[in-house]
């Protein structure tokens, strides 16, 4: 099939190129639309006990507190006579809003909740009013900041959502900023002159807007996460230069054997093109285990990485190799002087290593092994949270607003656990339960309301609502006998999280069942060995292990978070899973990068050992520095002022370098060597199996 697709394209050059440039214009006008369909939430599981009971909460009481207004007096005490005008002004405004409703203030009533402990800061909270859509933006601008002798920030999930998707966004320009012009700098360099950069470039800026495209068109049918389209600019970009690398190299390396520019390019995309289709197949078939997840958060990054990968990889075997047909010798064209780049032939670095490491297999892994295994000990001290307004910077308006919430009042009343009964309970008997509740480890009031045929019984609590504490908290009210004659439904902040990590919980085996089944199927499709598939999954559980752990040691323990500007917190277990699905992914794409070129010198008749020297050397420059390249458009991310945004630009751009060097250059051919020919072994069955349906790279005459 390749092979027909390298005549096509070397035939029909100008048509494939011009349709593949009015696909990146239509995508383009498609993809301008994304961003304002895009959503800022989706961690939760629409299908539990937390998120049913938010319905229920919406349905019979028009809502919680959407909106905190944490009101602070300049001269330190909320109840001084300007201050106290100021407030009651505020809260009028607040009440003649139309889109808000359920005004609560502390200067109604001096309600002593609502008050900080030391006097300088009062609370005022509101709902949106039925029928209004939410718009925290608006409502940020229009009452946050400075009123007279009041200083008012705005907290509640709608507003740190807003905050973040901002903040977000502006990050990701200045990422983009700092990573496309270095990017290009550093591909001139890897391939020694400007065109070949250009045309590589060229595909990463095709699959951005092309995935862009697809989440404008699925964000009109489903809810799709705005966070996703870090992962879009990290992916193009990186696997551009990937796939562009591999099939520009493969080029030269043809031309210099002999080979005619247009035979050239009909064989590198016989063979790269299949390993980079290979490739793109694994990274896609990885990421397509966060589709087994019910938050929309974890689905959106399925939707643009799977996207991406497709895209990229079309672009990289289909429209690349009809520009490098069409420019002939000025694929080489201005060159920089002194800089030879990548050609494609042995990198002498390259080859000397991976003969070092055929001669003294267990010398080199040994050192890299235990290295790997100590980066990952900080794993086992791991506690899992979700992200709140300490993500963001304390410049932020919900953040400050948090901090304050966190500190200066004794029980935020703010993010209580939340019950609501599914049917009107006498009061007496409401009376009791709510006692009842008191009487939990951690509970500082209790309070009730009635609503529609419902009660909704609030758990004020002095635990921080992310901590394990917290959670255990929600259990302990979920086993407490619920009113006679109805059912209770405990929601709130802290249920949620609890929620969130069960429903990850849940379907962890499923997505490891799915990651180890599909490894095993495609590299022995690639490889016809059971062995290697194997070996491949132990090396990459080490790399993940070791970029975990480095994860936990910056991000929760708090190494480097006065160099990043973030707040240490509980490792975020929806990005966790995000990043090992990732970043098992790219291990993966890798692997097929180098397993298919020592595969090629195996079926030119080399022995293991030989086939392993030779394909890494052939394979180990180009990985190395696609790998540097990628890296650098996730570590671009480190911009960010959010601090999960932070941590996945880092540990992306960790797990690539660490995967490109130590695994590949040094764990990998070690292993190889270590298991012979036995690492090519197969069940008869399965060898008769992969000779009739298994992939083979074409030898040429």
């Amino acid at each position: 099939m390749f092979g027909w697709i390298g005549g096509l394209v070397t035939r029909r050059a100008r048509t494939v190129l011009a349709l593949g440039l009015l696909g990146v214009v239509l995508a383009a006008v498609v993809g301008v639309g994304a961003f304002s369909k895009l959503q800022t939430q989706g961690f939760d599981d629409p299908d539990s006990e937390s998120s049913r009971a938010a319905a229920l909460l919406e349905d019979r009481f028009a809502g919680g507190a959407d909106y905190v207004f944490v009101v602070e007096a300049a001269d330190g005490d909320v109840d001084a006579p300007a201050a106290t005008e100021a407030g009651t002004a505020l809260t009028a405004r607040l009440r003649s809003d139309p889109a808000l409703a359920d005004v609560a203030s502390y200067f109604d009533g001096r309600a002593g909740p609502m008050r900080s402990t030391d006097g300088r800061y009062a609370l005022v909270t509101a709902s949106v009013a039925p029928g209004e859509e939410a718009d925290p933006g608006a409502v940020l601008d229009e009452y946050g900041g400075t009123a007279g002798p009041l200083t008012v920030d705005v907290a509640g999930s709608e507003v740190v959502g807003e905050e973040i998707g901002a903040q977000i966004g502006q990050d990701l320009g200045l990422a983009e900023s700092i990573a496309i012009p270095l990017i290009l700098v550093l591909l001139v360099l890897a391939f020694g002159n400007v065109v070949g950069a250009l045309v590589t470039l060229g595909v990463g800026v095709a699959a951005i807007f092309g995935t862009f495209a697809e989440l404008s068109i699925l964000g009109s049918a489903t809810d799709v996460s705005i966070y996703s389209v870090n992962l879009t600019t990290g992916l193009g970009l990186g696997l551009a230069v990937d796939y562009g690398l591999l099939m520009v190299a493969r080029v030269r390396e043809e031309r210099a054997a002999g080979r005619a520019h247009q035979d050239a390019v009909r064989r590198a995309v016989e063979t790269a093109g299949r390993t980079i289709a290979f490739s793109a197949t694994t990274v896609a078939v990885a990421l397509a285990a966060l589709l087994v997840f019910p938050m929309y958060f974890l689905r959106s990054f399925a939707y643009a990485g799977i996207g991406v990968m497709l895209i990229t990889a079309f672009a990289a075997v289909v429209v690349l190799p009809a520009g490098i047909s069409l420019l002939g010798d000025r694929i080489d064209a201005w060159p920089v002087p002194r800089v030879r780049g990548i050609r494609g032939e042995e990198a002498p670095a390259w080859a000397r290593l991976a003969r070092f490491v055929a001669r003294r297999p267990l010398l080199s892994a040994l050192p890299v092994l235990a290295g790997l295994l100590m980066m990952a000990i900080p794993l086992a001290g791991i506690e899992l949270g979700t992200p709140d307004d300490r993500v963001l910077p304390t410049s932020a308006s919900s953040r400050q607003a948090g901090d304050v919430l966190r500190s200066s009042f004794a029980g935020d009343g703010t993010h209580p656990i939340q019950v609501v009964t599914t049917t009107a309970v006498p009061e007496a008997e409401l009376a009791s339960y709510a006692a009842t509740l008191g009487e939990l480890p951690g509970v500082v009031r209790v309070d009730t309301q009635a609503g529609r045929d419902a009660d909704l019984v609030s758990v004020v609590t002095d635990l921080d609502p992310m901590s394990a504490d917290a959670r255990a908290l929600v259990d302990d009210v979920r086993e407490a006998p619920a009113p006679a004659g109805t059912q209770t439904l405990v929601g709130g902040a802290s249920a949620e999280l609890h929620d969130q990590m069960s429903g990850i919980g849940d379907r962890l085996p499923l997505v490891a069942g799915w990651l180890v089944l599909t490894t095993m199927v495609i590299l022995f499709l690639f490889t016809g060995s059971v062995v290697q598939p194997l070996r491949a999954l132990v090396l990459n559980a080490v790399g993940l292990g070791a970029t975990l752990g480095a994860m936990v040691w910056v991000f929760q323990d708090g190494h480097l978070s006065g160099a990043l500007g973030f707040t240490p917190q509980p490792m975020d277990s929806s990005m966790m899973v995000l990043l090992f699905c990732v970043a098992f992914g790219l291990s993966m794409d890798y692997e097929v990068f180098v397993m298919s070129r020592i595969k090629e010198m195996r079926e030119r008749g080399m022995a293991n050992d030989e086939a392993m020297v030779h394909g890494l050397a052939h394979t180990g420059r180009i990985v190395s520095t696609a790998a540097a390249l990628i890296a650098i458009s996730f570590f671009a991310f480190l911009v960010s002022s959010v601090s999960f945004i932070q941590f996945f630009g880092l540990g992306t751009g960790l797990a690539i370098l660490i995967d490109a060097t130590l695994v590949r250059g040094v764990l990998l051919p070690a292993s190889i060597r270590l298991l012979g020919e036995r690492s090519w072994w197969a069940p008869r069955p399965l060898r008769a199996l992969h000779r009739r349906v298994g992939l083979s790279e074409a030898v040429p005459a």
